[in-house]
């Protein structure tokens, strides 16, 4: 029997006008910009796929909830009802808002981390990263190298690699490890998730070392997906269940509730260690504001609970996956090189393949990110050397083995037709390549480069 189509679980209430803009403006747009997508005006965005965080579009029950947001300064009802939701989904045992999910992995660097110590992670990621190496501490890639080849086809790319983490410990010891940073899904690695199994190795490796585990929840419910789809015994499991399951696992997390949970802004840590959150809570009234609001407004703690319990829901979460799904296998079948398999929360084009004769010290993914605004006035953003900064020690380029440009599709908000204009410009692009030059980075910032470094190209070739 063919497969029925299955429609997003929503219908749309409101719409905001999209703007067009002509290929003579977008290339002004992108040379004003520095050819950093980043500082490119929205208004000159056609279909924004810069990123999934803060872009969400709020269900009718949040703004319903956001009316009745409690605005006290301390002991806010809005921050029980955003608790008992965290204890709901989550199942950790202390909550501490923060304004958004770098905030959390601020106060988490702060707390856990002395000078010196290792952080291994299953990749890295910028902000994290970032935070991790400003209080001294050492990043270590522990994550399966399967990860690092765009062309394998493994249903877990994200999973910890046990032996390069029991290298790390024999060679070190286990009290130069802060804690264990695990992602589910790994961002950097286009969107590949873990595996419950070998998340149970990481939490018996941790309790026989005495390490704590501490995810970056941030994207935790599409990783959760795949378990119920990719993992066997999981088929009958509902997203709600494998998530709390996949919570159990942890100490701790940070999230970032611009991407998941649903919400245009706000994070929080969730712990089960008393001490832990003891100093957080400390520190948060430092940089954030009281512990019962951390910088976001009532409204937003209600939006937030809401958003938590729509997030678990297992039709929204499947159609959230299949949109991604529906654009990577359109790029597949044209031919157009990308991370496999197709991540959760965007698709990768794998600018090292797609632009083979543009050499890595010329910015392939940061060019590709640069042609397709102009081209089309599709906003996507660089995943390669330019995200990756510079060794702090020798301050050489870190030279990832992934170049990639994500789509990043926000929860809720296009069409399938807009996946399909996206769709037929990185096509048009692929058939003519050849045309397509590098770039040379012109200003570079200290620090999380990517977000404001600008370019020029080497040769006027996009116009």
């Amino acid at each position: 029997m063919k497969t029925r189509t299955i429609a997003e679980p929503y219908k749309i209430k409101m719409v905001e006008s999209l703007k067009t803009t002509t290929r003579e403006q977008r290339l002004a747009a992108i040379k004003e910009a520095g050819y950093n997508t980043f500082l490119l005006k929205s208004d000159d965005v056609y279909i924004d796929l810069l990123t999934d965080s803060g872009t969400t579009a709020m269900s009718d029950v949040q703004w319903s909830k956001m009316m009745i947001g409690d605005e006290s300064y301390a002991g806010a009802r809005s921050f029980y009802t955003l608790e008992a939701a965290m204890h709901e989904i989550y199942g950790f045992k202390h909550l501490i808002p923060t304004h958004q999910g770098r905030a959390a992995e601020h106060l988490t660097s702060l707390i856990r981390i002395q000078p010196g110590q290792y952080v291994p992670m299953n990749m890295y990621f910028t902000t994290t990263r970032a935070h991790v190496e400003r209080v001294g501490g050492i990043f270590f890639d522990c994550i399966i190298d399967e990860a690092k080849d765009t062309k394998v086809i493994h249903p877990f790319k994200g999973n910890v690699d046990m032996a390069k983490l029991q290298k790390l410990v024999d060679e070190v010891g286990p009290e130069q490890i802060a804690y264990l940073n695990i992602a589910p899904c790994v961002n950097m690695a286009g969107g590949q998730p873990v595996s419950m199994a070998n998340m149970r190795e990481v939490r018996a490796f941790a309790d026989k070392y005495g390490i704590a585990v501490i995810y970056d929840a941030t994207r935790a419910v599409e990783n959760a997906y795949f378990i119920q789809q990719r993992e066997a015994g999981y088929q009958d499991k509902t997203i709600k269940e494998i998530f709390r399951e996949l919570m159990s696992l942890a100490d701790g997390c940070t999230v970032s509730s611009k991407k998941d949970n649903l919400v245009n802004i706000g994070g929080f840590l969730a712990t089960n260690d008393d001490g832990f959150a003891r100093r957080a809570k400390e520190l948060v009234v430092v940089f954030e504001g009281m512990p019962t609001y951390g910088g976001l407004a009532g409204r937003d703690l209600e939006a937030l609970a809401q958003g938590m319990r729509e997030m678990v829901e297992d039709a929204y979460i499947a159609s959230r996956v299949r949109q991604v799904e529906y654009l990577g296998q359109k790029l597949i079948d044209a031919g157009v090189p990308i991370m496999l398999p197709i991540g959760g929360h965007a698709v990768f084009l794998d600018a090292t393949n797609f632009l083979p004769h543009i050499p890595q010290d010329n910015f392939p993914a940061q060019t590709l990110a640069a042609a397709l605004y102009v081209d089309s006035g599709v906003r996507a953003m660089e995943r390669g050397m330019v995200s990756a900064g510079r060794d702090p020690k020798t301050g050489e380029n870190n030279r990832p083995k992934l170049e990639l440009v994500r789509l990043t599709i926000p929860r809720r908000v296009y069409t399938n037709l807009h996946m399909d204009v996206v769709a037929e410009s990185c096509i048009e692009l692929y058939e003519n390549r050849h045309k397509i030059k590098g770039l040379t980075m012109t200003y570079e910032p200290d620090s999380l480069r990517f977000f404001q470094a600008r370019f020029e190209e080497l040769e006027p070739a996009m116009a």
